[in-house]
């Protein structure tokens, strides 16, 4: 059984981050986890968009937000992270999805209000360079043709439209996608549109459409990899300004992040274990001994400190009975409503949110997790992403950026005590 220096539990956006944050130092990194929340992004990294969220206040700028944050929830994970730390690790994170295929963009210190396939707009912080052009559009107002596909869910063109009253020049086309019908699928057809023939085929479909529009939208369909090299092709065939809007999840965001992931961290020496749950962990000294996986394929590793990344309830990094919610590989205290009844508010849209939504793990400034007894479980453990208690990543539309600045300090505080 050999011994590594990081492992690294749960495959979100917060496990991603950790193991390249890890490994980038140095550090020998085993992986595993189940399919995490980066599987169904929409591929926006937001970093802090709304607070308070009562009042539903929306930043311009996520570093003033931050400051404001920390002045009225000093709890919340981000109170633990510097802004020069959360920039640093997002250009670190962004490069690396660069260097794999992945480029994105955004405004340094602004937040970018872009499309979503609902027609609203939402704050995010970075974006898909295949986005980027829609952003455009819609703030000029930009005479514009969507398309969507005959077959395809997740996506309206003419429910965009309707919402995006004030947006005049925006038409919209429903076309056959080439080669193939009936219900189609996002990752099928970015597949698909790897081959240049299929992309002058939905070119020639498109082309008769595009009257005076200046950008035209489509659904995230362009490829696995490379996406920007297919936007570019699209622009040249089509002449006019293309970009892509997420489905509704699961979109192809979601599995270009993982595919990136997938290539970029093993040629880094990550070992990864994909889809094998952490079904048992025990403390021996200063030796962490874990077992992935259950059955014939189980394995068994050890590692001289960890990072707790395996996210709430859908990474089932929590688990809830009809009594408490629980931690589900160390059983780690978790801060909760006292009374189950507390757990949710009696109006499903309560602008308070509800307080489930916070539930996770107390935790030092070095986001070591807290034992029963107050103080850190263990001097190498520290844990990272939607685990943390006291932040509602969904409300406060703050998700990934948390995950990878909470990574990134968890990661830099271990690796001084190695």
């Amino acid at each position: 059984m050999k011994t590594y220096d990081v492992m690294v539990i749960g495959s979100g956006f917060a496990g991603m981050a950790a193991s390249l944050f890890a490994a980038k130092r140095g550090l020998s990194v085993v992986q595993a986890g189940g399919t995490g929340g980066i599987d169904f992004s929409t591929g926006f990294i937001d970093l802090m968009a709304v607070h308070p969220v009562v009042e539903q206040r929306v930043w311009e700028d996520p570093f003033a937000a931050l400051a404001a944050l920390r002045r009225d929830l000093p709890l919340h994970p981000y109170a633990h992270v510097a802004d020069d730390e959360i920039g640093a690790a997002l250009k670190e994170f962004t490069a690396f999805l660069g260097d794999n295929g992945l480029c994105y963009t955004g405004r340094p210190g602004r937040n970018t209000l872009a499309l979503t396939s609902a027609g609203t707009v939402k704050p995010t912080y970075l974006l898909p360079c295949s986005a980027w052009g829609g952003v455009e559009a819609l703030e000029d107002k930009a005479p514009t043709l969507l398309v969507d596909f005959h077959g395809l869910k997740g996506i309206s063109a003419r429910q965009i439209a309707e919402v995006r009253a004030d947006w005049p020049g925006l038409r919209t086309a429903r076309v056959r996608f080439p080669g193939m019908g009936g219900e189609l699928y996002p990752e099928h057809m970015a597949w698909s549109m790897a081959d240049q023939a299929r992309r002058t085929e939905l070119a020639e479909v498109v082309r008769p459409l595009l009257g005076d529009a200046r950008f035209v939208g489509f659904p995230a369909i362009f490829g696995m990899t490379d996406t920007m090299a297919v936007v570019g092709h699209m622009e040249e065939l089509l002449g006019r300004r293309v970009f892509e809007i997420p489905t509704l999840p699961p979109s192809i965001a979601g599995p270009r992040l993982r595919a990136a992931f997938d290539r970029g961290l093993p040629a880094l020496g990550v070992r990864t274990y994909t889809q094998k749950l952490v079904s048992a962990a025990e403390v021996s000294g200063e030796m962490f001994h874990f077992t992935a996986g259950s059955g014939s394929t189980a394995v068994r590793i050890a590692a001289r400190g960890a990072v707790l990344a395996s996210g709430r309830f859908f990474g089932k990094g929590l688990k809830a009975d009809r009594h408490a919610v629980r931690e589900a590989v160390f059983d780690l205290p978790v801060s909760q409503p006292e009374k189950r009844e507390d757990w949710h508010r009696a109006e499903f849209f309560d602008p308070r949110g509800h307080e489930i939504n916070q539930a996770g793990l107390e935790t030092d400034a070095a986001l070591r997790p807290l034992g029963a007894d107050g103080r850190p479980f263990h001097p190498r453990l520290h844990a990272a992403g939607a685990i943390l208690a006291h932040q509602d990543w969904m409300r406060m539309k703050c998700g990934a950026g948390l995950a990878i600045a909470t990574a990134c300090r968890a990661v830099r505080e271990l690796s001084q005590n190695l």
